[in-house]
């Protein structure tokens, strides 16, 4: 009997300008991405950022991984017409990542939005997000952990009956955590599924459609139990 066909899991690309790496403009995904995708049974598929042609990736893949980094999303996606000194955009892996979201999400493929992935999952569900923590959450955490990010920086609560909890099965998980920005509203059907000690909002579905989670933190980092659980139920909701 052969083996069933590894499901093929698309996963977001970070972009940088020239210097460092190269002299031209190059693509950059951290090696964990795609160590935990092949440990989970998937196979990983790097998605350049190319609009025009997110239709057709969606057609090579089975789920959708929208990546971290360090950038944000524009406000003016989610209607605020201020913008905070601290935020800095990527125009073009913002639109590319928007396209294969939306994509995604009319085909109903399974969606893992991870840190600035969940944010932007957010705005597309219809909601918002607070543009700096520090300036907004009375006795925040330090959610730019000062300590290595393989290593974890505060605990989450993780909410009953929510997807994320029938996943990792606990109510708790030590989470890493390098942000400035967080969901403040997960759109109009969103549910909040997981909640730091501050208030500030960690993880977030949508049960509209059959796998729809973003997580606040760096779940490929393997910090917790749970966050294999993740990557293993993603890939088998890719399997169908």
């Amino acid at each position: 009997m052969s083996n069933p066909k590894k499901p093929v899991i698309g996963v977001t690309l970070d972009a940088e300008k020239p210097g460092g790496y190269a002299t031209y403009p190059w693509y950059a995904l951290r090696t964990n991405y795609a160590d935990v995708i092949a440990g989970a049974g998937g196979i990983p598929l790097a998605l350049p950022h190319l609009p025009a042609l997110a239709a057709d990736f969606l057609d090579c893949i089975d789920a959708l991984v929208v990546t971290g980094g360090a950038f944000d999303v524009d406000p003016a996606l989610y209607g605020d017409r201020t913008r905070h000194d601290t935020v800095t955009l990527k125009e073009g892996r913002t639109a590319a990542e928007l396209a294969l979201l939306r994509g995604a999400l009319q085909r109903n493929l399974p969606v893992l939005g991870i840190c600035g992935g969940q944010q932007l999952l957010a705005v597309v569900l219809g909601g918002s997000l607070i543009q700096h923590i520090p300036d907004t959450v009375p006795d925040a955490l330090a959610h730019e952990q000062p300590n290595p990010r393989h290593e974890p920086g505060h605990a989450v609560d993780i909410i009953p009956g929510t997807l994320l909890h029938r996943i990792v099965g606990a109510s708790e998980m030590q989470v890493n955590s390098s942000h400035h920005q967080a969901v403040l509203n997960p759109g109009l059907r969103g549910v909040v599924n997981a909640v730091a000690e501050d208030g500030v909002i960690e993880g977030i579905e949508d049960p509209a459609f059959r796998f729809c989670l973003g997580v606040q933190w760096h779940p490929e980092f393997l910090i917790d139990p749970g966050d294999a659980r993740i990557f293993a139920a993603l890939v088998a909701a890719a399997r169908g």
